[in-house]
Parts: structure tokens; C-alpha cells; sequence
């Protein structure tokens, strides 16, 4: 009897690996035996396992679609000042406001595929840039370049405030930002911060009930003297990892709380967010953007539509940041 049909079959794929525990062929996603620093590397395939053999050239990126735009950072803006990460740019960092193109994964990650012919405008948006100049009167700069250019501003202030944000925040004000400059980056950035003071102040309103109900748990577990956590957690990590899956998120991190309350760090739509769920029922608890106090009504499963909602309509606002 061949024995090797029950242990799976054996192959090799060059995939992009971008970190975190799993890679991602064409058709499924695999489970990283030991994780290798993020590139390019050829991976030995058995069952739902996938063991990083040696780096690699780039290989299967015919065929996906490709995305072009402007660098910002380490994100490429394209059309409608969306910014997105791009996994493994090049190790020498190109020019600011570089054009580039990308291809989209399997898993809808933007890869680098390669840098594009420069104009004329790129290196007049770096010189006002240099120059403490808005874009107003330069002309024929492309959508994507002007929103990079705004985006730009935007984090410069934001580091002069000490007021974060993510491009999702944004958006809706980039391309003003880029036509009239760091005050309307500063008023926008005010903005947020008065919208995440208010949200907070709001949840104050709540904690104090909920800490008390949370003591009230702990107390009622110990009395029933539960199995701990420990025995639960892989299917609960499962649950989890499969509700976001289903909504076209994907699970970063997980931390145990009190009271069978979950921290759940996930990513969606090139954004991070961090959730606090019932850990027993994924009901939301604190959803890390502003619901106005409709956080319960969400579960983990819908919230990221909740997310995308907010995007589509310009509102979103992140209250828990890394």
C-alpha cells in the first residue's frame, strides 16, 4: 500500500509572503510553517501548509490586475485619492511622488511590480512641496499625483498637531488639501480630533456600567468554575478568523480580555482596525470607529460593510489607533 497518498501531495510555488502567519496561493490560503522576512520566496505546499524554501523572482503576476498610481510613502494613491499599502517595494526607496504600477494578489494585496515613466508634473509637485507651495497653479498634474501631494500635507501636519489619522479619514478633503494647503489640513485634522473627543466622552457614559457588569461575570465564572480560556481558544480564534473572512476582512491579532471579551486587530480595505467583541457571541462591543454609540447593534461579521459604508460616504472615523 503507497502510504504517500494520506499524507497529502507535495508541491512548489514562488509566492509573495507580506508577513503574519499565512501566504496565499491562487486558489487558498496556507498556514506559514516558520514565517521568513517578507519577499518573494519559493514554498514547499502540503495539505494547508506552506514551508518557505529560498527567496525567489517574482513569478505569476501575468494575467492579475494591475493598479497605477502615485507613492505616497508606502502606499499607492490611484484614481478617487485612494490609498492603498503595496506590499515589497523595492529595498532602495524611489523618488517621493514616484509613478509606479502594482498588480492585486489573489487576496486583493497590492504587489510592486515596477516603477513608470516620470513627467514633468512629479517634479514640480516635489519642488512645491520643498517650497511650502500648494498645487493651485501648477497645471496638468494627475488626480492620483494631486491626492499624494495632499496626503503629504496632511501627515505633516498631523505630526505637528499630534492628531493621527488613516487616508480613509480623509479622503473627502485631499484634493482641497493640495489646492489650499496645511490649513485645511489643520481644519480637518481639528475635526476629527473634536469627533473622537466626543465619541470617547460618550463611551464614558457607558464604561463604568459595563466594568461592573464585566466584575459581575468573573465573579458568576469562578463561582461555576468554567473551563478557562485556554481550552476554548482555538475554536474561538476560528470563529473569528472565519466571520472577517466572510466579510472580505482578514484577522491580524487577537487579545483575551476579561469577562470573555476579545481584542481583535483586523485588516480591511489597506486599513488596520481594532474591535472589542463578546469573545462567546462576536456581538461588537466597541466597534474602534464612531457608531454613535450603536456599537452592540453590529456584529464582527458585519461590521466591516458597516466600515465600507462609512468610507463610500466620507464619515469614518477611527477612535482606536495602534
Amino acid at each position: 500500500m503507497d502510504y504517500r497518498k494520506f499524507l497529502g501531495k507535495m508541491e512548489a510555488a514562488v509566492l509573495p509572503y507580506f508577513g503574519g502567519p499565512t501566504v496565499d496561493a491562487p486558489s487558498r490560503r496556507l498556514r506559514v510553517s516558520t514565517p521568513p522576512p517578507p519577499g518573494w520566496w519559493r514554498f514547499e505546499l502540503q495539505g494547508r501548509t506552506a514551508t518557505p524554501r529560498e527567496p525567489a523572482e517574482p513569478e505569476g503576476l501575468d494575467g492579475l490586475p494591475r493598479v497605477r498610481g502615485h507613492l505616497w510613502g508606502t502606499r499607492l494613491v490611484r484614481e478617487g485619492a485612494v490609498a492603498e499599502p503595496v506590499g515589497l517595494l523595492p529595498e532602495e526607496e524611489p523618488p517621493r511622488f514616484s509613478p509606479l504600477f502594482a498588480r492585486r494578489w489573489h487576496d486583493g494585496t497590492l504587489v510592486f511590480e515596477g516603477l513608470d515613466f516620470e513627467g514633468e508634473a512629479e517634479g514640480h509637485a516635489r519642488l512645491a512641496l520643498e517650497e511650502g507651495r500648494t498645487l493651485a497653479e501648477v497645471k496638468a498634474v494627475p488626480a492620483s499625483l494631486r491626492a499624494a501631494f495632499g496626503y503629504t500635507v496632511l501627515e505633516g501636519t498631523s505630526r505637528a498637531l499630534g492628531i493621527p489619522f488613516s487616508p480613509v479619514e480623509v479622503r473627502g478633503q485631499v484634493l482641497s488639501v493640495a489646492e489650499e494647503g496645511s490649513s485645511v489640513a489643520e481644519v480637518r485634522l481639528r475635526a476629527l480630533a473634536a469627533e473622537r473627543e466626543a465619541h470617547i466622552r460618550a463611551l464614558e457614559a457607558r464604561r463604568l456600567r459595563a466594568e461592573t457588569e464585566a466584575r459581575l461575570e468573573v465573579e458568576l465564572a469562578r463561582v461555576r468554575s468554567r473551563p478557562r480560556h485556554q481550552e476554548r481558544q482555538p475554536e474561538g480564534l476560528s470563529r473569528v478568523e472565519r466571520a472577517l473572512e466572510s466579510a472580505g476582512a482578514r484577522l491580524l491579532d487577537t487579545r483575551r480580555l476579561v469577562a470573555d471579551r476579545l481584542e481583535v486587530t483586523f485588516g480591511f480595505m489597506g486599513e488596520r482596525f481594532i474591535s472589542i467583541v463578546d469573545a462567546r457571541t462576536l456581538q461588537v462591543l466597541d466597534a474602534g470607529i464612531c457608531l454613535a454609540g450603536a456599537d452592540r447593534e453590529v456584529t464582527l461579521e458585519s461590521l466591516p460593510s458597516v466600515i465600507r459604508e462609512a468610507i463610500e460616504d466620507d464619515v469614518l472615523v477611527i477612535t482606536r489607533h495602534a
